[in-house]
């Protein structure tokens, strides 16, 4: 399903500041929390979405992103949709909103759902650790996409123990939580009383203990590797911004899941063209008499070359537009324009023959009566007063 807008999510005006879109979100999570609406499925999308849009819209890079490139953006640059569950109950402004009993919200939210409908494994609870890569990439491959193969670095699951970390290639189950891997608590909080769940200190959250460790990597399970790894970039992505490879990464301690590849784009500045968002823009210079007279000229693009006529009478800055000739949207099939922008560039060495000619051409200049417009006689008052 198609995300809502952010701003429309929490009803703010997109120049809202810090504070309106606080207390926009806090109205929202207190109104939809689950714990206020049990067994109430829309509310806990409700309470969820709000929290998204808060977390993105109250961080200056994602809102700055998001407000640019919208949803897109964020995937790009996060790997995501710039939302993290785990980094948002980590936030240090939740006390401010909700008062103290914000953990017991959600520790509830992260204890598998709202209220106790699940737990989590040990495999999600030992997930890998996410790794990060470097790409450096031509403007040519950044137009149309690219697929690129790289070495990398990686934890594997252990030959000897088969990745679980035990010598005998077995574990037992957590005497303390009984395998849940968590430890539940009745809490009080601004909503009443509620149920809490936090990780067993016996266990560490996994459910279940070793008691002889395998000798390689003290009992991890996992062993580092080299891998060659394809890398798929789509078409559009800019300088700074990431594409997740999930579960491609790390594999986790003990048979935990593996976690993610971020590749972190770097843009290769081209010789011939800038790029602006999705258009690319090249200078092109042409002399006096073909900005005179006119010309039919051979510029180059992304993809080859292509004839345009430079009509006769053009000025020195003057702007074309070659339609579609320019970078792919990640999200579509359409295609930015190049910008040809024309530079007519004054001879500064002449030979005797052009001095001539010149000379000549001066003398048609003069009865052509050429005189500065109102705007630059303003210009000039201004500078001198």
């Amino acid at each position: 399903m198609e995300k809502r807008d952010y701003y429309e999510v929490l009803g703010v005006d997109r120049n809202a500041d810090e504070a309106t879109i606080k207390k926009a979100y806090r109205k929202l999570a207190m109104q939809y929390h689950p714990d206020k609406n049990p067994d109430n499925k829309e509310a806990e999308e409700k309470f969820k979405e709000a929290s998204e849009a808060y977390e993105v819209l109250s961080d200056k890079e994602k809102r700055q992103i998001y407000d640019q490139y919208g949803h897109s953006g964020l995937e790009n640059k996060f790997g995501g949709a710039g939302f993290s569950w785990e980094e948002f109950m980590h936030r240090s402004d939740l006390n401010d909103i909700f008062g103290d009993g914000f953990s017991s919200i959600f520790d509830t939210l992260f204890g598998g759902g709202f209220g106790s409908r699940n737990h989590r494994s040990s495999s999600g609870y030992n997930r890998g650790e996410d790794l990060q890569i470097e790409l450096s990439l031509s403007l040519q491959e950044i137009a149309k996409g690219v697929e690129k193969t790289i070495k990398i670095g990686i934890k594997e699951p252990c030959d000897k123990c088969g990745g679980t970390g035990s010598a005998e290639g077995k574990t037992e189950t957590c005497p303390t939580c009984k395998g849940t891997g968590q430890i539940r608590q009745i809490r009080q909080s601004l909503f009443g009383r509620m149920q809490t769940i936090s990780e067993c200190p016996n266990c560490q959250g996994e459910g279940k203990v070793i008691k002889n460790k395998c000798s390689k990597y003290y009992g991890e399970g996992r062993v580092g590797n080299v891998r060659e790894i394809k890398v798929k970039i789509p078409p559009g992505v800019a300088e700074g911004q990431y594409v997740r490879l999930r579960g491609l990464g790390n594999v986790g301690a003990r048979g935990g899941n593996r976690g993610d590849i971020l590749v972190l784009i770097h843009e290769k500045q081209d010789e011939l063209f800038e790029r602006d968002g999705y258009n690319i823009v090249l200078e092109y210079p042409i002399s006096v008499s073909q900005a005179v007279l006119g010309d039919e000229i051979i510029v180059p693009t992304l993809t080859g070359s292509v004839k345009m006529k430079v009509p006769a009478g053009t000025q020195s800055g003057r702007l074309f537009r070659l339609k579609g000739q320019g970078i792919q949207s990640p999200n579509s099939s359409s295609r930015g324009d190049q910008i040809v922008k024309i530079v007519v560039v004054t001879p500064t060495k002449l030979s005797r023959d052009e001095v001539e000619l010149y000379t000549r051409l001066r003398e048609f200049d003069k009865k052509r009566d050429l005189k500065p417009g109102k705007s630059f006689v303003s210009k000039l008052r201004s500078y001198f007063l």
